[in-house]
């Protein structure tokens, strides 16, 4: 008799069968008497259960409203039309407005404006707007792409019957909306009843209001003038009293009136100037950003062109901004249209990261509030408690002109017995423009190539001139130190300040020899020696 081998179902099954008898043995072992335990243990245990069962519920309801925000999104996605090698010449040629927008799939700023242009395309659908929207993936289709002149990511085109033309407007879905049906559309939208004013106050958060008793004449060819211009707001005319109140509530009961309307805590401005379109122009962009301005990858461009040039920036972590919002504003709402408030996320590497530099607080984590008048090319930072009275004292010092500007330094390091002093910012008036003897400055970055041979060569020749009491040698580390009368763009640098004249530093060649440089420092030396002897003479 031949004896067959078990089969490996069979041996599946008795595995299986000896895990379950293992478990089932655990169990019974493991099992509590709730005899011993009491009443708590279960009192406990239904606690647990019910707050379990309440996560749950929370979960689910969250997974509900994400699925939603989903839907939509997808439902608006699906109404931009995707173009590709195959049909991007077609639909440009065939359609009279197309707004297209070209992205890369790896490009942080595209993945940021996508779903906001795809809520754009959907209420333009919903508000009957001929335009198409459509994208390009022209990291995969580099052929159209540079056909239709897509050269960076992401690039938003308007094309009108064939022609293009470069996007001008902000990057939110409602900006993106007021720029296409102003270019597609009449820049002025007339309103003639209370219930046109309250269904465009439906469509609109943000919008130029102006009342006219009728649709004609000077102000308001001036107003439609302006509106033609601007690429930021849409503008709404109105001349029954009760309707310009729907959309501006504290609206002066007199003709040719003009007021901004924006969302956010301060809602509503009203214009004192006179009805010409380039005063309105400059009305709208000193008072278009929101009292304080969150600044992202989006609105960047917009904010660093702002026409306000004085500007306060916070920089704090999302939670401690949120705290600061309230008495932000209210500082900010005294220097309305005259200093720029604006918040910035410090863990934000790409925003933070390079204005936090130009103080040396790059690797900071706690709350920064730092100043810039771009005007001037100065900056401003506030080295005291953070309060809001200290933040509106800085504000006002910034607007008057009346703030110190700051320079970067680090801390004051001993020179006890160096050879070589070390320079920083806080100490360059002392240990440089005011010391009696010459000074040999090397100026060097850690970054700098070549900076790490000179100073060898310095060292060098700082042991060639020990003992000559008449000059001392020094360095300064200009990526961390800064002083208003060190101008340098070149590393490395050597300027040589004689002692009679320190406003006047002579520059020495860091690319000849050692050899050279000796030779250089003497001849500097013996003038200096010579000079110093006629005036005592």
């Amino acid at each position: 008799m031949i004896l067959r081998k078990p089969t490996s179902r069979f041996i599946l099954l008795a595995f299986t069968l000896l895990l379950l008898f293992g478990f089932f043995a655990i169990v019974n072992s493991s099992e509590t008497n709730p005899v011993e335990n009491g009443d708590e243990d279960l009192e406990g245990l239904e606690e647990l259960l019910a707050l379990d069962e309440e996560e749950e519920n929370e979960q689910q309801d969250g997974d509900n409203l994400r699925t939603s925000e989903a839907k939509v999104l997808s439902k608006a996605q699906r109404i931009v039309l995707e173009l590709s090698n195959d049909n991007s010449e077609r639909v440009i040629e065939q359609n009279e407005y197309v707004l297209l927008l070209g992205y890369a799939p790896w490009c942080a700023r595209s993945a940021e404006l996508m779903p906001q242009f795809a809520e754009a395309a959907n209420s333009l659908k919903e508000l009957g707007s001929p335009i198409l929207m459509a994208k390009l993936d022209a990291d995969r289709y580099p052929k159209p792409a540079s056909a239709l002149q897509i050269k960076g990511f992401p690039t938003l085109l308007l094309f009108v019957n064939g022609t293009s033309q470069a996007y001008t407007g902000g990057f939110t879905a409602e900006e993106i909306v007021i720029w296409v049906q102003k270019k597609t559309g009449v820049p002025v939208i007339n309103t003639n009843s209370l219930n046109e004013a309250k269904e465009f106050l439906k469509k609109h958060h943000m919008f130029v209001v102006g009342r006219f008793e009728k649709f004609e004449g000077p102000a308001y060819e001036e107003f439609w003038k302006a509106a033609s211009d601007d690429n930021e707001f849409q503008f709404v005319a109105v001349s029954d009293i009760e309707a310009a109140k729907i959309l501006f509530p504290d609206i002066k009961p007199t003709n040719n009136f003009l007021g901004l309307v924006k969302d956010e805590e301060e809602r509503y401005t009203t214009y004192e100037g006179t009805f010409e379109r380039e005063n309105i122009l400059h009305f709208l962009e000193h008072n278009k950003f929101p009292l304080v301005t969150k600044l992202t990858e989006m609105n960047s461009i917009r904010v660093y062109s702002s026409p306000v040039k004085r500007q306060v920036l916070i920089f704090a972590d999302d939670d401690e901004l949120q705290n600061l919002l309230d008495p932000l504003q209210n500082v900010a709402k005294k220097f309305k249209s005259k200093v720029m408030f604006i918040s910035i996320d410090i863990a934000n590497e790409n925003l933070a990261k390079p204005f936090l530099s130009l103080f040396g607080l790059e690797d900071s984590d706690r709350t920064v509030v730092a100043a810039f008048d771009n005007g001037m090319s100065s900056k401003f930072l506030l080295e005291s408690d953070l309060s809001p009275s200290n933040i509106e004292e800085f504000a006002r010092g910034l607007y008057d002109g009346t703030l110190s500007p700051y320079f970067r330094s680090q801390s004051i390091p001993n020179n006890d017995g160096a050879s070589i002093e070390v320079v920083v910012g806080r100490t360059f008036d002392e240990l440089v423009l005011k010391n009696p003897k010459n000074v040999f400055l090397e100026v060097h970055t850690p970054w700098c190539i070549t900076c790490e041979t000179t100073t060898k060569n310095v060292e060098k020749l700082a042991k060639h001139f020990k003992d000559f009491d008449n000059i001392v040698f020094a360095r300064i580390d200009a990526s961390a130190n800064e002083h208003p009368k060190l101008q340098v763009d070149d590393y490395p640098t050597l300027l040589f300040y004689p002692a009679a004249d320190k406003s006047n530093p002579i520059k020495l060649s860091s690319k000849g020899s050692l050899k050279d440089l000796a030779k250089n420092v003497s001849k500097l030396l013996k003038s200096e020696e010579q000079a110093s002897s006629k005036d005592e003479l």
